[in-house]
């Protein structure tokens, strides 16, 4: 079974987005090189990223969002970001009307439903978790294996947290991957068992 890895850029003061669900200079890194991130040619960043980012893109097997995420991106039209296989959403609602069913989107009620659908798919490659309110209650549940963020240089002051509401404390080990990129910082936690 594959790690579970919760992910996302960050702003150095936590933040995923700003108070209107809008995510700023967050990825500006992700146009800030020269160097072709994925087929579509508009991903562009330094070599340093692209070694780091795109190893790790390519170990991903599925992603779990929450339906806040997935109403934000329109469910990124029934195809799963990045190469992804499949998208897994953690809500409390059927999916949307007149959505596809034969889209690998999987729909389920709570985090460790999610995390178990995720891995039955995913099989031995990752599960990754997105950031925010969805990727702390996964935290919380103890279902956490790794934590990953890009962190860029813009405080934002407020917004919506990189972990969510998570309220108790959590222990992380060292670093064991920091690699600076151009405005980024990407980091890798274990978190501690």
């Amino acid at each position: 079974m594959g790690k579970v890895v919760m992910y996302s850029s960050v702003s150095v003061d936590g933040f995923v987005a700003d108070e209107n669900d809008q995510p700023g200079p967050l990825f500006d890194w992700l146009s800030s090189g020269d160097v072709p991130l994925d087929e579509s040619g508009g991903l562009k960043v330094s070599q340093t990223s692209y070694d780091y980012t795109r190893a790790y893109w390519d170990q991903i097997g599925v992603t779990i969002v929450g339906r806040h995420v997935f109403d934000l991106t329109d469910g990124w039209d029934g195809k799963p970001p990045s190469g992804i296989d499949h998208v897994v959403v953690v809500t409390h609602r059927p999916m949307p009307e007149g959505w596809d069913p034969e889209a690998p989107f999987h729909f389920v009620d709570g985090v460790e439903a999610a995390v178990a659908k995720a891995q039955e798919l995913a099989g031995d490659r990752m599960v990754e978790v997105a950031a925010g309110d969805v990727g702390g209650q996964v935290l919380a549940a103890g279902l956490i294996d790794e934590v990953r963020m890009d962190v860029v240089p813009v405080v934002f002051g407020s917004g919506k947290r990189y972990f969510g509401s998570v309220d108790a404390q959590h222990l992380l080990e060292n670093p064991d991957v920091v690699i600076q990129g151009n405005r980024v910082l990407h980091l890798r936690y274990r978190v501690r068992r």
